[in-house]
Formats: structure tokens, C-alpha cells, sequence
């Protein structure tokens, strides 16, 4: 779908749900490291994958607090 003739995919989409199809063999969440199965989320912008909604969040929410502490440190 688009807006205005321009691709749906933009800077507002930062993830994306794929459903009944497994990446590379042998592919593991960045965050659990468990094998990742044939529904997974990728980070659109870093091509990242994760196995669920939670290890993305529990990701998103580690790099925020490394970001606010080297912040404090600076």
C-alpha cells in the first residue's frame, strides 16, 4: 500500500512480522539466541531478528538504559 505514491515502508516502520517463513538455516534471535522458527520479527533499519515481540522489546529496552548510562558517564 502506499501514500501518495510513495512506498508504505518508511521511516515509521521499525519492524516487520513474517509469518510461516524461516530465514537462513541455522539463523538465532539477537537477544535469546534461540533458533529461530518460521514466525520471527526483523528491525527493518538493522535487519536484525528476533523470535518474538518480547526479546525485540527486551532489546530495545537494554540499548535505552546502555544509551542514558554512557550518558551519565559522559
Amino acid at each position: 500500500m502506499s501514500l501518495r505514491g510513495k512506498p508504505a515502508l518508511g521511516r515509521h516502520m521499525r519492524f516487520a512480522l513474517v509469518n510461516g517463513r524461516s530465514p537462513r538455516a541455522d539463523s538465532f534471535c539477537v537477544t535469546c539466541e534461540e533458533l529461530i522458527g518460521a514466525s520471527y520479527l526483523r528491525e527493518v533499519g538493522t535487519k536484525l531478528v528476533y523470535c518474538d515481540q518480547n526479546c525485540y522489546a527486551d532489546h530495545c529496552k537494554s540499548a535505552v538504559l546502555a544509551l542514558a548510562s554512557d550518558a551519565k558517564a559522559s
